[in-house]
């Protein structure tokens, strides 16, 4: 009898408990839903933004760069989610100016009766030296007539350096005063008279039986009486007229002689 009583009196105490029960299930699975639900529109809505983005980025590829709106524009200020574009910066330029660069090249023209005698003068004229029978004269041949197509051809500073170099290394060769000869006319289409007679006076007492001497002495005087040196261009064209009497040489001598000051 009492253990019915106890059971009776446990049923008594758990029948309140049930509806409670099922009011905390009916609740948990409310908010279960409720849960689900706002994660699917948040699922939803981060959809469409990205859906919108991948739209946005299409647009701006398909936009040439310099059609690119401006960041700050109206447009870009009126949608929030806008990407914003490159900023174009204009900087202000300094007030100084940039620094002078030297940038002119002296040009030297030579004067056109000795650029004519240049080109008129015979690169192959003949010498009386010996030739020295080496083998390379065929190859030094070939140097000087390049060296003197450079001088002819407007590379006058080039046609000098080879004809020097080939006067020094080839003393004994057949071209070796003609060489002189044609570095004294480049030098006087430079303007260098003091170095244009220091090369025919060079080729005067290296090769005094060259057929050069007579048109040497004619320009070393010219040298000479452009540099002032009346006394010594004097003595140069009167020995021309006493050594080759008749000649070119000499009626052109005479002809500087009377220009001469006294």
């Amino acid at each position: 009898m009492q253990l019915c009583l106890r059971s009776e009196q446990i049923i008594r105490l758990l029948l309140p408990t049930v509806p409670m029960l099922a009011l905390v299930s009916c609740a948990s699975e409310s908010a279960s839903r409720a849960e689900l639900s706002s994660q699917r529109t948040e699922l939803q809505s981060l959809r469409d933004e990205n859906a919108r983005l991948k739209r946005r980025i299409e647009q701006l590829e398909s936009v040439p760069p310099g059609d690119l709106p401006i960041s700050g524009s109206a447009g870009a200020a009126n949608d929030p989610h806008e990407i914003p574009s490159l900023t174009v910066v204009k900087l202000k330029p300094k007030s100084d100016p940039a620094p002078k660069i030297a940038v002119a090249i002296a040009v030297v023209e030579p004067a056109p009766e000795q650029v004519e005698e240049i080109l008129e003068s015979p690169s192959d004229a003949p010498s009386r030296n010996q030739e020295t029978g080496k083998a390379s004269d065929a190859a030094l041949e070939a140097e000087f007539a390049a060296a003197v197509a450079a001088l002819k051809t407007g590379n006058v500073s080039g046609g000098i350096a080879r004809l020097q170099r080939f006067a020094a290394e080839n003393p004994r060769h057949s071209k070796a005063d003609n060489a002189l000869y044609f570095v004294g006319l480049g030098l006087m289409a430079e303007h260098d008279l003091e170095g244009a007679a220091a090369a025919f006076e060079k080729l005067l007492g290296a090769y005094p039986a060259s057929d050069q001497v007579r048109d040497a002495m004619l320009k070393l005087g010219e040298c000479r009486a452009r540099l002032k040196n009346s006394r010594a261009a004097r003595a140069l064209y009167t020995q021309v007229v006493k050594k080759y009497p008749g000649s070119t040489a000499a009626n052109e001598a005479n002809q500087r002689l009377a220009l001469l000051p006294p």
